[in-house]
């Protein structure tokens, strides 16, 4: 069994993420797009815009600044010479992912026949016909919101006024059906999914792929262990959420193909793995702002295992409770987690604030200020906002505030 150090394992995980990468030097195009994915094989999606929806940015932290319409041609638009390349589903959680990986959740989808959460059910036990309903509309008049669908089926639905999760039955059964596979998600329009029929959505050439959850599991894992680098059982685990009793076969079956490697990483308390692709550079420099749902940083037992960083959301967390912010960015700086930032965009005032930057224990601040702001200021050109401001909140603020306040070289 191979042994490795702690930062062996760090940069192998940077390589595998493409960190080590050289952004480009001119425009990005689809390629990049499609090279970053090739890499991650999914970008997260979360509901929360306070800068930016969150699979917009592992692209940015990857290639720098790009257009987002690139990624939307990539997940909604499907021609000839530019075929759809992503597809929607429950992989991490919500997700980007390749389509050709799309049939390697089939298990997952006859799981999830009568829905994600238990209960679900009772709704077509109230309304049996309803699915055939929701199926027929969309059959008839195409890609529609779960609001659409019902306009057709002439639901009356008053303005819902109780909490975000409060669903119609017609949501969760539109829900019930794309997490079953009958409904895939042609395209978000202000991040509400509309829905159409699956065959209408992905290629005939996907939709003909069929694999045992076998040889899924065992693929997933294979590809979780690629974008992972070197991992733990329970990092291949959660890049998919798969559960121990589908992770276990698969990894031994990886190991005695050469496909994983075992290694043991020193100060880590448990056995990993490392790809047999994966590189282990000299080093890895330059620096990046990460977004919560990173697949760096998106697994926090990982997080804080392979950076010694501690990282929670504190999006529920009362605001007088929260230790670090709302919407918190963890720094990356030649290959180490340096400092964290609460960002926001304001858009009224065309600046992106800072609410808060923080600075990890034994990173120097003078260090990091400049790459700090350099990537605020690309972050801020990439958003179309025209400042940096920062609050005065955390111990590296004031040292961010007075280098914002310099004049900056164009």
């Amino acid at each position: 069994m191979r042994e490795m150090t702690a930062a062996a394992a760090r940069k192998s995980a940077l390589w595998a993420q493409g960190f080590a990468d050289a952004r480009p030097t001119g425009i990005p195009t689809r390629r990049h797009i499609r090279s970053v994915l090739d890499r991650i094989r999914l970008f997260q999606i979360d509901s929360v815009s306070v800068a930016v929806r969150a699979h917009y940015v592992p692209l940015f932290s990857r290639i720098g600044v790009y257009d987002r319409g690139l990624l939307d041609s990539a997940a909604w638009s499907h021609r000839a010479r530019t075929p759809r390349m992503l597809a929607e589903y429950w992989a991490h959680e919500a997700a980007f992912i390749p389509v050709e990986d799309w049939p390697l959740f089939r298990w997952r989808m006859h799981r999830y026949r009568h829905g994600r959460w238990a209960g679900e059910a009772r709704v077509l036990d109230r309304n049996p016909t309803l699915a055939a309903d929701v199926l027929d509309v969309i059959r008839a008049v195409g890609p529609s919101s779960a609001r659409d669908v019902e306009k057709h089926l002439e639901v009356d639905r008053p303005d819902r006024k109780g909490p975000w999760w409060d669903r119609s039955d017609t949501k969760v059964v539109c829900e019930q059906l794309f997490a079953a596979g009958a409904l895939a998600v042609d395209k978000r329009v202000a991040f509400t999914r509309h829905y159409d029929l699956t065959d209408r959505v992905l290629p005939e050439r996907i939709l003909a792929q069929e694999y045992s959850e076998e040889e899924s599991i065992r693929r997933l894992v294979g590809r979780s262990a690629r974008a992972l680098g070197v991992a733990t059982e329970s990092d291949l685990r959660d890049y998919y959420r798969l559960s121990p009793a589908q992770i276990k076969p698969a990894v031994e079956d990886l190991v005695e193909d050469g496909v994983l490697h075992a290694v043991t990483v020193r100060g880590w308390d448990v056995p990993a793995y490392m790809h047999r692709d994966v590189r282990t550079p000299r080093r890895v420099e330059g620096a990046a702002l990460l977004c919560p749902f990173d697949p760096l940083v998106f697994f926090r037992p990982r997080t804080e295992r392979m950076f010694d960083f501690r990282y929670r959301l504190e999006i529920y967390t009362p605001a007088h409770k929260r230790v670090h912010g709302y919407y918190v960015f963890p720094f990356l700086l030649d290959g180490e987690l340096v400092a964290r930032v609460d960002v926001k965009a304001d858009r009224a005032r065309g600046a992106l604030e800072v609410r808060s930057a923080f600075v990890e224990a034994g990173a120097r601040p003078e260090r990091v200020v400049e790459p700090l702001l350099s990537e605020l200021y690309r972050m801020a050109e990439w958003l179309e906002l025209g400042e940096v401001t920062v609050d005065k909140r955390g111990d590296l603020a004031p040292l961010l505030a007075a280098a914002a306040k310099r004049p900056r070289e164009v």
